[in-house]
Parts: structure tokens; sequence; C-alpha cells
């Protein structure tokens, strides 16, 4: 890393100074064009894949899943969106499964309903029950319910980190997460999120007293915003302390969007990690 994080307190910003710190879209100039292409790309994806889009596994609208196979009978990785927990969609995101998929790897890509219309804490019990779904359908989808992997960028990194105590979840990979909410409570991430103290406290995996005992892999970009890379670096440094398994990466040169290529891509680093988890951390289920 390039600086000591302990240094860094966000306690210490004024509130224009922590909104800046912590918007992604405004540090990257080129943040629309670049999410422009996604949808492009997901899209085509979308044509390619569709024989299970927009599985319901609960009552409300955006409670659905894709689920794209590559192996009969393969593990599966879960990939949650991103967007401060208030925006964007599944959809944006479907041409991120191109690297997980062309070393067979099934992705499922899980929905969820966005701020205000969801407290955090709906939002983590949605995810919960979309992998409950999706491990209960995965034999007549083709996959094995045995080996359920989960993956998030950006608010879906902290989704990421929460499914992990998730019976049926092997090990993650949490993508320029969020691991501690309360800066987001002081911020104007808040005006739709409503986080008070007690939901900062059930839902940071930073001030979990106990994490979850099973491999969790961090990245973030090297070119993103201070405050977040810290995020990164604090959470594999308490996984760390308290003898979890973690594995920690910084992306050399990568900002909050551009990262994501190491995902879309079959060689990609993010891709690797994905790889090495899975041959490392579940067997297939015999029947």
């Amino acid at each position: 890393m390039s600086q000591p994080w302990g240094a860094l307190d966000w306690r210490q910003f004024s509130r224009a100074d922590l909104d800046q710190g912590l918007n992604n879209g405004a540090a990257v100039a080129n943040s629309g064009e670049i999410i422009a292409g996604w949808d492009r790309r997901s899209s085509a994806m979308r044509d390619k894949y569709p024989q299970h889009l927009d599985l319901r596994y609960g009552p409300r609208e955006r409670n659905r899943i894709d689920f794209l196979l590559s192996a009969a009978g393969g593990p599966t990785l879960v990939f949650i969106h991103g967007g401060y927990w208030q925006a964007r969609a599944k959809e944006n995101f479907t041409t991120f499964a191109t690297g997980p998929l062309s070393h067979g790897i099934n992705v499922a890509l899980i929905g969820y309903t966005l701020a205000p219309d969801a407290s955090i804490d709906d939002i983590v019990g949605e995810i919960s029950s979309g992998i409950d779904f999706l491990a209960d359908g995965l034999p007549v989808l083709g996959g094995d319910p045995g080996r359920i992997f989960v993956s998030g960028w950006s608010a879906g990194g902290h989704l990421t980190a929460m499914a992990l105590a998730h019976p049926r979840v092997q090990a993650g990979l949490a993508i320029s997460g969020i691991f501690d909410l309360e800066p987001i409570r002081h911020s104007y991430l808040n005006e739709k999120l409503g986080l008070d103290a007690d939901a900062v406290g059930r839902n940071s995996p930073l001030r979990q007293a106990e994490g979850v005992n099973k491999p969790l892999a961090l990245v973030v970009g090297s070119a993103e915003l201070p405050l977040l890379r810290q995020q990164t670096a604090n959470f594999a440094a308490y996984r760390a302390m308290h003898g979890l398994p973690v594995i920690y990466e910084e992306i050399a040169g990568a900002d909050h969007f551009s990262i994501l290529d190491e995902l879309a891509s079959p060689s990609g680093r993010i891709t690797t990690l994905i790889r090495q988890l899975v041959e490392r951390t579940a067997q297939p289920t015999r029947h």
C-alpha cells in the first residue's frame, strides 16, 4: 500500500469533502460512458444466454436472478451489483460473467430492491433469500448446490461480505467494497439509505465482533478514491487480526470502474482469483 491508512480519518473531513471522497462517478471523468458500454455488452450477453433470465425469488419487482450456465454440475458464482444500494441493476453487469463462464463457472446475477424503497437490512435479507432460492434450484438449473460462491462490486462488495455468512456459500470475493457503513451514514448517500447507528452496527462487517471463517478475497484498485481503498485495506487487516482467511490485492492503475475489466477478461486477475477460490475451497457434491 502506498500510505499508512490509519492516518486517514474521515471524521476530520468536512461534509463536502466526505461527499466528494465517496463520489466515484465524479472521480472518474468518463464513468457515464463506461457504464453505457457495460449496458451495451450486457444486453448482448443476455441475448446469448436467454434460457434462465429473471427467475423470481421473492415478491418484489427486483427479486429476480439471471442464471447463465457454463458447465452442467459446475460451481456457481453469485454476482451482486453495485450502485451504493440505490442505483443500477443486475442487467447492467451481465458482461462481467464472461471471465468466470470461460472457466466452467456458472454465473447467477442477483437483483435486489433499491433504497429508499428498501432499508439496508431489507437488502441484506433479500440477498440471503436469493441464495436460498438459487441453492434449491441449482439441481434443475444445472449447477452444483454444494459449490456456491459470491462476489460483488462496490455496494455489492459490502453485500458479498454480508452474504459470506450464508450456510450455502463456500467463499467470496469483494471488489472495491464498503465494509464500515459509518462514513456512509454521515454523507449524501444517507439521504436515501436512512442509516442509523444500530443499522450501521448490524450491517458493517468491520464492526462485527466475530467474522465469518470462510475464505474471502478483497480487491481494490490503486487509483480508487483513498477512503474506499482504506475500506478494503482495513477490512483485510481486521480479518487477518482475527485469524480469518483473507487475500488482499490492489490492482495497479485500476479505478473504481476499470477494475471490473479484470473480471470480464478470462485471464483477468479477478477472474483468476475466483477460479483459485473455487478450486481450493469446495469439491463437487457426490450424488
